[in-house]
């Protein structure tokens, strides 16, 4: 009797369920922008608007989601939230009027 061994599945092959991270861009009252990394971006900005979000953006609510970007892990999406972060004001607003990230209506 012969064995035949499993053939894993490339990552292509796997499940098409959407990503589970994200890097996301919400506007604050001040019209300044904060940067974070969610597995839930909506949830995450309501969170932010309740007060139980970071301390940045505790005293600038309300605070609205502008930018979604879906990343395929979570350090990946750590890593492109330190990047997004060190951009210049000019550079963010340009990803968020490219309309790269969607925003889906909550």
């Amino acid at each position: 009797m012969t064995h035949t061994p499993i053939k894993k599945p490339a990552s292509s092959e796997l499940s098409s369920d959407p990503p589970s991270f994200y890097c996301y861009i919400v506007r604050c009252a001040d019209d300044s922008f904060y940067t974070g990394w969610s597995t839930n971006p909506q949830r995450r900005a309501k969170r932010h608007n309740c007060g139980q979000g970071a301390k940045y953006t505790r005293a600038r609510r309300p605070v609205i989601l502008v930018y979604i970007e879906p990343q395929p892990d979570r350090s990946t999406a750590m890593k492109r939230e330190a990047i997004i972060k060190n951009m210049t004001r000019q550079r963010k607003q340009k990803l968020i009027d490219q309309g790269l990230g969607i925003v889906e209506d909550a």
